[in-house]
């Protein structure tokens, strides 16, 4: 770390870390879903219901977060519920039963919750005290860390089955970037505001342009997870697509996704956040629509591909707006996009239910064409050159 002389590229590597971090934190744990569901003697309910945990820690995390981002600031936030993170998957290897199961990762909701508000709010400071943009990419690293977290899944796997080894070996990493994080990280928020004013602010309610960006992000996370946990099942069921070729779509959502968050911030430099989103959103929602309509794999897989372009810009810029707003409002949005991600794929299953798969892929298509509605209603500040 003290290698990199440029001090925006040492503190981008250290907030980078913390990205990676919590993608690969909540990889690891979900990739042993099914160790735990046959230790545990779980049904699909209770499992669905553990998962729905995680989900439901994370959005009730709004005021827990909100106060210590005042009292704590972002960096010692990040450092501490990073390490909390670290022993509840310690915890989660020696789970002895079911209810205890729930709360851990209950609790590791909460500490998610506040670690991706902390993080963020790392990453907006990083582009107002250098005047570049940073952010999409530092959300390419989370999605790194989940890619990492499956590859050691796999390896360790083919040795042993033993949780306690498996999350102990991922423990020791996630150590490593917390501690490789923590000479880089930014010391002062990007806003410190009168502690009157703080005060005020305390009994205040959401501000109009907030609640919009809290709406921009609950529906882009909707699409996001609703692609991830329903196009493989659509090509399948819906396409009769051959086994081996249903899983692409979820690899072409992902790999543009990356790919896009790679260049993103170039993209915002040039064209602006709310072009961006706006743009995005309306190819997510239009190529998704066109391909629904038209059917066939190849049409699917390359309206896929434009969700995955067209969304993947959408929660770093939103992320952005909200944090300059403040450490209430960034809680907020992070709390809704959680609600979102929970909510999303639960919601097409009803919608697929009720009618059709077709119908519940149309939803996710209505719910990114409703970011570029919420993207018009935001007032975004022009980024500074990258």
């Amino acid at each position: 770390m003290l290698r990199v002389r440029d001090p925006f590229r040492r503190a981008q590597v250290a907030i980078a870390a913390l990205f990676c971090f919590l993608g690969f934190q909540y990889g690891t744990w979900a990739s042993r879903l099914p160790t735990l569901k046959t230790q545990l003697h779980l049904t699909e309910a209770e499992l669905g219901l553990l998962l729905m945990a995680c989900g439901a820690g994370a959005a009730v995390s709004f005021p827990l977060v909100t106060v210590l981002m005042r009292r704590l600031g972002s960096r010692r936030l990040a450092s501490l519920s990073a390490l909390c993170l670290g022993l509840l998957l310690l915890a989660l290897a020696a789970v002895p039963d079911y209810p205890v199961a729930v709360v851990i990762v209950g609790c590791d909701g909460i500490a998610v919750g506040c670690l991706n508000v902390a993080m963020n709010a790392q990453g907006a400071a990083l582009e107002t005290a250098y005047g570049r943009t940073a952010m999409a990419r530092l959300h390419a690293t989370f999605s790194a860390g989940s890619l990492g977290a499956a590859l050691l899944a796999s390896g360790v796997n083919t040795f042993t089955t033993s949780l306690a080894v498996h999350f102990g070996v991922a423990a020791v990493i996630l150590l490593l970037l917390v501690g490789f994080a923590q000479t880089g990280l930014l010391t002062e928020d990007q806003r410190q505001e009168p502690a009157e004013k703080t005060a005020r602010r305390r009994l205040s309610v959401p501000s109009r342009m907030t609640l919009w960006m809290g709406c921009a992000m609950a529906f882009g996370t909707v699409t996001e997870g609703a692609m991830n946990d329903w196009s493989a099942l659509y090509m399948k069921d819906v396409l009769k697509a051959a086994a081996s070729v249903a899983p692409l779509g979820i690899a072409v959502v992902s790999v543009m996704m990356v790919l896009a968050r790679i260049f993103a911030d170039g993209w915002r430099t040039r064209w602006g956040d709310g072009r961006i989103v706006l743009t995005g959103s309306v190819l997510a929602g239009a190529g998704l629509a066109v391909a629904l309509l038209v059917g066939g794999v190849v049409p699917a897989l390359v309206g896929f591909a434009c969700v995955g372009l067209g969304v993947a810009a959408v929660t770093p810029c939103v992320y952005v707006a909200a944090a300059r707003q403040g450490p209430e409002a960034l809680a907020l949005v992070a709390a809704m996009g959680t609600v979102g991600l929970l909510a999303g794929p639960a919601m097409i299953g009803f919608i697929a239910n009720a009618g059709s798969l077709v119908w519940g892929m149309g939803a996710v298509a209505a719910a990114a064409l409703l970011v570029s509605v919420c993207a018009t209603r935001i007032r975004w500040v022009p980024v500074a050159e990258n």
